[in-house]
């Protein structure tokens, strides 16, 4: 197996700058995530601590607000486990280029399966965070329901 040479490297590093840009991309995606789902369980937290000390009408709306954020707690999840699978497979990927050109291997299938693998992730993660977005509405439309509906303070 002949080493490589400067010539035959330069391509391969612009290759593999693809997948590097992704796992960027990606990572500050994730960070986004993790802050949602730090807010769900926070709001959790008080929730729960107000619903102890919550009479009747109020246990059950702060019930389906826990319920609220227990699926986003849930969806959330799934979203960060699918974007962390979306990093390992792009990792995985340049390991592959860089293994496969080594060892001169025709791996290209494998780099097509990593490769729609990763985007097959990072597509239900985005499904899945939209779906996040949409609950999160859906529980402040509940709120502002039912503020509607105890009317003006006295």
């Amino acid at each position: 197996m002949p080493p490589l040479t400067l010539n035959e490297l330069v391509p391969l590093l612009q290759t593999a700058i693809g997948p590097v840009i992704l796992i960027s991309g990606v990572g500050l995606l994730l960070l986004t995530m993790t802050n949602r789902l730090a807010r769900v369980v926070d709001r959790s937290r008080a929730l729960g601590r107000e619903l102890r000390e919550a009479d009747g009408d109020n246990r059950h709306r702060l019930r389906g607000q826990l319920a609220i954020l227990d699926r986003r707690g849930r969806l959330i999840r799934g979203a960060i486990a699918l974007v962390l699978i979306n990093a390992l497979l792009a990792s995985l990927l340049i390991v592959a280029l860089f293994v496969g050109r080594w060892f001169a291997i025709e791996i290209a299938w494998l780099i097509c399966v990593l490769f729609i693998g990763a985007m097959a992730c990072l597509v239900v993660a985005l499904v899945q965070f939209l779906r996040d977005v949409n609950l999160s509405l859906d529980a402040l439309r509940l709120e502002l329901r039912d503020l509607r509906a105890d009317g003006p303070a006295k």
